[in-house]
């Protein structure tokens, strides 16, 4: 228990670490969480490698953006309430910043040729980026699992068939696994709760059609959109797609894309896209309310249940359930990146940019992704056909 008591770092260092984190940190979900565990665990021995890895299994099974959720529950372990609201902040608000800052720009000058030359180049990029971190997710959480590939399967078909996400399949995933690897008593009485599951689309369709004002409407959208994404911040996007576009048409196609691209070509958490879309909704309120909308409920999701979890994370219920749930999550994932494909590569420069990125990234384990994003940017201002 000493441990617990005398932490090795103080608040202020932690804090430091993830502004620095928020600021630099390139790559998505999958490499932050993954900066985290060589700098924090490896190399600073500030967090021990047990609390690291029940963060990270919190982290998958609450909805959320993950490596946000990660940087909270890791302000938890020592410094409990106080370290993970403020680590939580540290992480996302850089990243928010920029991202405001991006929205400004790209109203104000209405979408620069050269902010569309250069999206051009980085978002076929990015394809390569998210299709390879799909693939390493694909192979460290579903491996030869026969039930776990027909859930992933499932999910990547629906995604790119709906070119949304439906939230209830991951669940409903959860609930599937756990019922075949670890059923548990009750079992027998457990028609009733199907009932109660099958009418949660219908009650949010409900609130959907009353006539609330923009703010409401936003922060409505992406709470909902916060509390029901799950694994990497790219799951986000088919969701947000889904409402932002189809639904509530705020945005059109292309603004969409240009969105998803500033999330990609800012460190930080992929998620804080919503702010930009915010912000070219409603200006600076609409970027806050989204992306307080989106993280409030990730942080509650982390911690009200820290203390529990320590306690029965390892039930083999709930391990079974967060394995049904990642797995879900990553089919979607892996269907996204051909949704957003199909959007990002719209000719022969932009399929080459994407097949080029994708075999650097493949070649070179180590190449650092900013520089990566920095050449397809580049190389989008030299391509970009000019009409």
């Amino acid at each position: 228990m000493q441990a617990t008591m005398n932490p090795g770092y103080t608040l202020w260092q932690l804090i430091l670490y993830m502004l620095r984190l928020g600021s630099l940190g390139f790559g998505g979900p999958v490499a932050l969480v993954g900066y985290m565990q060589r700098d924090l665990v490896e190399q600073r021995r500030w967090i021990s490698a047990a609390d690291y890895k029940e963060g990270l299994a919190l982290a998958q099974l609450a909805p959320g953006p993950l490596a946000a959720q990660l940087a909270i529950y890791l302000g938890y372990v020592h410094y409990r309430i106080l370290g993970a609201t403020l680590a939580g902040l540290a992480f996302v608000l850089p990243s928010f910043f920029m991202v405001v800052a991006l929205g400004w720009a790209y109203v104000g000058f209405g979408g620069l040729p050269w902010m569309q030359a250069v999206f051009y180049g980085v978002g076929a990029a990015v394809i390569a980026i998210i299709a390879l971190s799909a693939k390493k997710l694909t192979q460290k959480s579903v491996g030869k699992d026969k039930l776990l590939w027909a859930i992933y399967l499932l999910l990547a078909g629906v995604t790119v068939i709906t070119e949304s996400e439906i939230a209830w399949l991951f669940i409903a995933a959860g609930v599937l696994v756990w019922f075949l690897r670890a059923p548990p008593k009750w079992l027998s009485k457990a028609g009733l709760n199907a009932v109660g599951l099958s009418q949660l689309p219908a009650a949010s369709g409900l609130l959907a059609s009353l006539d609330l004002s923009l703010l409401t409407q936003i922060g409505i959208f992406f709470a909902k959109a916060g509390a029901f994404v799950f694994g990497s911040g790219l799951a986000i996007v088919p969701f947000l797609y889904g409402g932002v576009v189809t639904e509530h048409h705020w945005l059109t196609d292309k603004q969409f894309v240009d969105a998803v691209a500033v999330a990609m070509i800012t460190p930080g958490p992929v998620v804080i896209t919503v702010g930009f879309i915010g912000y070219l909704v409603a200006g600076l309120p609409g970027a806050s309310v989204a992306a307080l909308a989106t993280f409030l409920p990730c942080y509650l999701f982390t911690i009200i249940p820290a203390p529990y979890f320590k306690k029965y994370g390892k039930i083999p219920a709930v391990l079974a359930f967060v394995d049904g749930i990642t797995a879900a999550a990553i089919g979607a994932i892996t269907g996204s990146v051909i949704v957003i494909a199909r959007r990002s590569i719209v000719d022969w420069p932009t399929a080459a940019i994407a097949l080029i990125a994708a075999v650097l990234l493949w070649r070179y384990k180590k190449l650092p992704e900013p520089l990566l994003i920095a050449a397809a940017a580049l190389a989008g201002l030299v391509l970009y056909p000019h009409h």
